[in-house]
């Protein structure tokens, strides 16, 4: 059991578009059963069956690769067992693994079938436990092979390529990537009998997880590849939401608002809440999109760590959602990073929740996710 990740960024936001994507990111209680309908957007909430759907989720990128081993598989049926009993109602992890241990693409358009059995049985559980699913499609870093492997198997096929930047700008490595999406989006699950397309337990596709691109900060590249490949998973696919997976950067037409533009740093609450006050400003007034924050966390590696810290930044994290939620209209919901199960050693980042260990955290999610559906509630019968 293999369980890597670098360059965790504690509050990661991501506009969710329901058709096509910009390149600014974009990233309740569930009373309906995932079987009941796609999520959608409506201007900038997301709807369920017409109803408001707010939400309180949370982050386990590792689900696919632990369930490729079958004596490990009930770790994932175990935090989304426990995720459903406090009311998480979403979570995001990786429909990724390119040539690296654990691969599910081999190389391009070469397939591990095993490893899309264990896909197959991560959407199956959540669709059993009610969870709907944030499913990222590559990653920008190494881990996982990602935008690097990409490139590397272009060079190797004679491709030339001057840095990891040509995934976004060579039309062969745009190749690659397209063959992915398409093989993902048209999978048929091996549990379930339905296509992930035609998956409503699936509510989000995300296009990559935080691109970088370093030979170019203006934007304009990754807005460049967004614009090319938003359409084409909408060709394939028009009944999920989408999002690009960046982290809430901005570019050099507006310069008074690169204040806001994460680092790789730790990012502190004072930050934390001008990021979140700009973005959903923006979400609301010129994107008119809903807003979700997909990535927040506080590590046990951090200097003068405590549970109590911990459930106070967790309370201060919540507290601004809900508050946006509440009186701005477009904040849709949290996830926190990230849960594991009992006895994952290996994957575990600093950032780690096990709710059935750590309790007084599992109450406060839960808090959350009770404040969260009666938000909706009340939302719904406003409207009423």
């Amino acid at each position: 059991m293999t369980c890597i990740i670098s360059n965790l960024i504690s509050c990661v936001i991501a506009l969710v578009v329901s058709s096509l994507v910009v390149c600014s990111e974009a990233r309740f209680l569930l009373v309906n059963a995932p079987g009941d309908g796609f999520v959608q957007s409506k201007g900038t909430e997301f709807v369920l069956n017409g109803s408001p759907f707010l939400f309180n989720g949370f982050n386990s990128y590792w689900m696919m690769n632990v369930a490729a081993d079958p004596n490990q598989r009930s770790k994932v049926s175990n935090v989304f067992r426990e995720a459903s009993s406090v009311g998480l109602t979403v979570c995001r992890t990786w429909a990724f693994s390119d040539g690296s241990n654990q691969y599910l693409q081999i190389s391009p358009g070469l397939y591990n079938e095993n490893m899309f059995q264990a896909l197959d049985f991560v959407v199956a559980e959540a669709k059993k436990y009610g969870v709907r699913l944030i499913l990222s499609l590559v990653n920008n870093y190494n881990d996982f092979g990602g935008r690097p492997q990409y490139v590397q198997w272009a060079k190797s096929s004679g491709i030339p390529v001057n840095n990891d930047d040509d995934f976004y700008t060579n039309p062969v490595i745009k190749g690659y990537y397209k063959n992915h999406v398409k093989r993902v989006l048209t999978r048929v699950n091996t549990i379930t009998g339905i296509a992930y397309m035609n998956e409503p337990t699936i509510m989000v596709w995300e296009l990559i997880n935080e691109p970088r691109c370093q030979v170019d900060y203006s934007g304009k590249t990754i807005n460049a590849w967004v614009q090319e490949m938003a359409p084409y998973v909408k060709s394939i696919d028009n009944k999920h939401l989408l999002e690009v997976g960046l982290e809430g950067f901005y570019g050099d037409s507006i310069p008074d608002r690169k204040q806001y533009n994460p680092g790789f740093q730790v990012v502190q609450m004072a930050f934390t809440g001008s990021w979140m006050s700009s973005h959903l400003q923006d979400s609301r007034t010129i994107l008119k999109k809903p807003l979700v924050l997909t990535e927040f966390g506080k590590s046990k590696k951090d200097p003068g760590y405590s549970i109590e810290g911990r459930d106070s930044f967790m309370n201060n994290m919540y507290s601004s959602i809900y508050n946006l939620a509440q009186n701005g209209g477009t904040f849709g919901g949290g996830l926190v990073w990230q849960l594991l199960d009992e006895g994952m050693d290996q994957c575990e980042d600093g950032y780690e929740i096990v709710l059935s260990q750590d309790i007084s955290t599992a109450s406060i999610i839960s808090r959350q996710s009770s404040k969260m559906v009666a938000l909706a509630h009340s939302r719904q019968g406003s409207k009423g």
